[in-house]
C-alpha cells in the first residue's frame, strides 16, 4: 500500500486523492470511504482507509465490486451498520448525466461490498450523495441531492425519504433545502442537455445530518466543487423531515481561506469520548487532488456547531 501520511507541511491527513469523505467508527477503528477509485479495469471502486486515531491512515484498496463492466463513475460513498451487515450507499453514472442512487452490502467494513441490483431512484433523472441517518426512534432516513428546475434558482437541491428497510425507500422525496443565495451559484448560463436548455445553475449537495441537543443539524455543501466558491452551510429542524431553516446565511461552517481551497462534502464522526469531528475534503495547492481533512466540531451554549 502507499504511505498513508500526507506530504510534509500539508494539513491533509492522507496523500492520495480522497474526495467526498465519510468516516465510520466501528469496533475500535475508524474507517474512511471516499470518491477516487472508479472501478475500472477490474479494480474495486471507493478507496477505504482505516485509522486508530483519525490521524494515521492505512489504505485497504477498493471497497465496492462494480455491478457492471460499463465505464461508470462512482461517487460519494457512505456506510450504515444494521445488525451484523454493512450497507454502502452511493451513486453511479457518467459525469453529470444519469446518476442514480444504489446500495451494496458487505459483512465487513472493509468489504468487498456487493451491489444489490437496485436503482433506489428510478423516477429521478439525476440523484447523488446519499447519506443514511438513524434517528433515536430506530427509523432510518436517506438524504440525497436531486435536480429541481422550478423557482427562481434552478439547480441541485436536497431531499430526504424514510427507508422502508435498508434497501428500499418509502414514499415520495421531501424537499429539505434548495438554493436561496448567490454564493450557491455553480455556473451562470450552464448548458444542461438533459433538461433541454441553459440555466443559471445553483447547487446544494453533500447533505449530512446529526442529532444533538434534541435538534437535527444538517450540514451541506454549496457552490461549485471545482473552485473556491465551494463551502459548507448549516440548517436546523425539529424533525428529520423538517421544516429546515438556516440560523445564519452563507458558508458558515467552511469556506476557502486559511490554507483551504474549496472545502466541503463533510461527514461527522463522534469519538468514543464524545468529541465530534468534521471530516471534509479540500483541494491541494496545485488544484489537482481533493485531500482528506479532519477538524474538531464543538457546540456553543446555544446548541450551534462551530469548528474547533
Amino acid at each position: 500500500m502507499t504511505d498513508p501520511r500526507a506530504t510534509p507541511g500539508s494539513s491533509a491527513l492522507y496523500a492520495g486523492y480522497f474526495a467526498d469523505p465519510f468516516v465510520l467508527w466501528h469496533g475500535g477503528t475508524y474507517y474512511a470511504y471516499g470518491t477516487g477509485l472508479h472501478g475500472r479495469g477490474g479494480e474495486r471502486a471507493f478507496e477505504v482507509l482505516s485509522s486508530p486515531d483519525l490521524r494515521t491512515w492505512t489504505s485497504h484498496g477498493g471497497a465496492l465490486t462494480p455491478y457492471t463492466d460499463e465505464p461508470l463513475e462512482y461517487w460519494a460513498p457512505e456506510v450504515a451498520v444494521q445488525g451484523e451487515r454493512f450497507y454502502l450507499y452511493y451513486s453511479a453514472g457518467m459525469g453529470d448525466v444519469g446518476h442514480h442512487l444504489r446500495v451494496a452490502v458487505a459483512d465487513s467494513p472493509l468489504g468487498p461490498f456487493t451491489d444489490q441490483g437496485l436503482n433506489l431512484t428510478p423516477a429521478l433523472p439525476f440523484a447523488i450523495d446519499p447519506s443514511p441517518f438513524l434517528d433515536h426512534d430506530g427509523q432510518w432516513y436517506l438524504y440525497y441531492a436531486r435536480d429541481l428546475l422550478d423557482g427562481e434558482r434552478p439547480g441541485t437541491s436536497l431531499a430526504v425519504q424514510p427507508l422502508e428497510d435498508m434497501t428500499r425507500l418509502s414514499g415520495e422525496p421531501v424537499t429539505v433545502l434548495r438554493a436561496g443565495s448567490d454564493w450557491q451559484l455553480y455556473a451562470a448560463d450552464r448548458s444542461m442537455p438533459t433538461y433541454g436548455g441553459s440555466y443559471d445553475w445553483h447547487t446544494l449537495e453533500g447533505a449530512f445530518v446529526v442529532r444533538r441537543g434534541g435538534r437535527y443539524h444538517l450540514f451541506y455543501s454549496g457552490g461549485a466543487w471545482t473552485n473556491e466558491t465551494y463551502g459548507v452551510g448549516h440548517a436546523v429542524a425539529a424533525h428529520p423531515l423538517g421544516p429546515w431553516h438556516e440560523p445564519a446565511e452563507g458558508a458558515v461552517m467552511l469556506r476557502s481561506g486559511q490554507g483551504l481551497t474549496g472545502p466541503g462534502h463533510i461527514s461527522v464522526v463522534q469519538a468514543p469520548g464524545g468529541q465530534d469531528y468534521m471530516v471534509y475534503h479540500a483541494w491541494d495547492e496545485a488544484g489537482e487532488r481533493r485531500l482528506l481533512h479532519v477538524s474538531p466540531l464543538d457546540w456553543t451554549d446555544d446548541g450551534l456547531p462551530v469548528l474547533g
